[in-house]
């Protein structure tokens, strides 16, 4: 089973968020869960975007990186949309990551200060109408980064939704979110 490292999205630690999280554990992963926003949590999405930008988006990422101090080496990160930064970081600089998964959101390595390390497989979602994962570029990251990973994977959902996956959320596709659901876990059960 693996120990995974779920990164909550702009919103902050929303119900929809730890609904992910039970999921994974019940399917037998261990699935820690940091709160980056101090227990905050917010309605909208550009709300919880000017949190972030006020507290610092680097402070944010810096506290994913410190979340994960003291965790076993096997890691797997999962981020989703704004939680996405502090996954690739710690994928990126953290030896003993096995494995990533990356939700609404994809970064250029370089964009991070390093290359993708060859040996950590990635997985990247996101729909394929999204205003913010298409229409701001991080799709062609997204194809950049699978295509230069050996174990990558690209999966694009019909629809226009960003936080997609959070079943607390307006934004909840329940087909997506399920499948989305299902491949994950195959990539926990190959990864971890």
């Amino acid at each position: 089973m693996a120990e995974v490292v779920l990164f909550h999205h702009a919103q902050g630690l929303t119900p929809g968020v730890q609904t992910l999280a039970e999921t994974l554990r019940a399917a037998g992963h261990t699935v820690h869960v940091p709160d980056l926003y101090d227990g905050r949590t917010f309605d909208d999405l550009e709300s919880g975007i000017g949190y972030a930008e006020q507290t610092g988006f680097q402070t944010v990422v810096d506290r994913g990186v410190a979340a994960v101090r003291g965790l076993p080496d096997r890691l797997v990160v999962l981020g989703i949309s704004l939680g996405v930064m502090s996954a690739q970081t710690v994928a990126q600089s953290r030896p003993g990551v096995v494995g990533a998964v990356l939700v609404g959101s994809c970064v250029p390595p370089e964009a991070l200060g390093s290359a993708w390390p060859d040996h950590v497989p990635v997985q990247v979602h996101g729909m394929d109408a999204d205003p913010v994962f298409v229409g701001e570029g991080d799709v062609e990251a997204a194809r950049e980064l699978v295509d230069a990973v050996p174990d990558g994977e690209l999966f694009l959902y019909p629809g226009d939704q960003h936080l997609f996956v959070d079943a607390s959320l307006p934004a909840y596709d329940e087909d997506a979110a399920a499948l989305l659901r299902e491949r994950v876990l195959a990539f926990l059960d190959r990864v971890g």
